[in-house]
């Protein structure tokens, strides 16, 4: 899962949500109406995609920050586990 979570064995609902993730993570001025669709045909709610999308958001964010002002990792996670 840390490698690639398309290798992993995930269910239907948590892989479209890593599918969303990573497009939000890695294209974001891409996305569109038509993304919000796989979530939908798994089950997600639309609070649940708004939800998940503001975590997803909240994580991009703060990394951003992190790696913009150099802060180091914490001393039990090493650079390998990035």
């Amino acid at each position: 899962m840390k490698q690639d979570y398309r290798k992993a064995n995930l269910t239907d609902r948590e892989r479209a949500l890593c599918d969303y993730a990573a497009k939000l993570t890695d294209d974001p001025g891409n996305m569109g109406a038509g993304d919000l669709e796989p979530l939908r045909a798994v089950g997600l709610t639309d609070p649940e995609i708004h939800d998940a999308t503001q975590v997803i958001s909240y994580f991009n964010y703060i990394n951003r920050i992190a790696d913009g002002l150099g802060t180091d990792l914490e001393p039990e996670m090493s650079a390998r586990e990035v």
